[in-house]
């Protein structure tokens, strides 16, 4: 019924950049994320956007990604630069089912992507 599809994962090297995309077919009006998962370890939260565009990153993430979103085109993107090799991940684009709110746990949201991969070599 509801889908959104990621795009844009691949490899870079360290200290290059990559840009994530994230079509949605969820209301534009709600919180949405991106979760990121590598092998062994928790999902973990990377950056949100609300629907009027209010920003929060993680700590590893602020000064380096930028997520933004156009609520026209039910889009959402993150631009990561300066990437490390422990970014190495697959990125998750995800929804809140509320808008306005911004939340960390991914227990919270509750649309999710299939997840593209982001590898960085060193």
């Amino acid at each position: 019924q509801v889908r959104l599809v990621e795009s844009g994962g691949g490899l870079a090297q360290a200290g290059g950049s990559l840009r994530l995309s994230c079509a949605a077919s969820v209301r534009t009006m709600y919180t949405m994320g991106w979760f990121r998962q590598a092998p062994g370890k928790e999902r973990e939260f990377v950056a949100a956007i609300t629907w009027t565009g209010r920003n929060t990153y993680s700590d590893s993430a602020e000064g380096r990604f930028t997520i933004s979103r156009d609520n026209a085109k039910n889009t959402v993107d993150l631009q990561m630069n300066g990437l490390k090799p422990e970014d190495t991940a697959v990125y998750y684009c995800s929804s809140m089912i509320r808008s306005g709110s911004v939340s960390l746990t991914a227990s919270d949201y509750y649309y999710w992507g299939q997840g593209t991969q982001v590898t960085v070599s060193s």
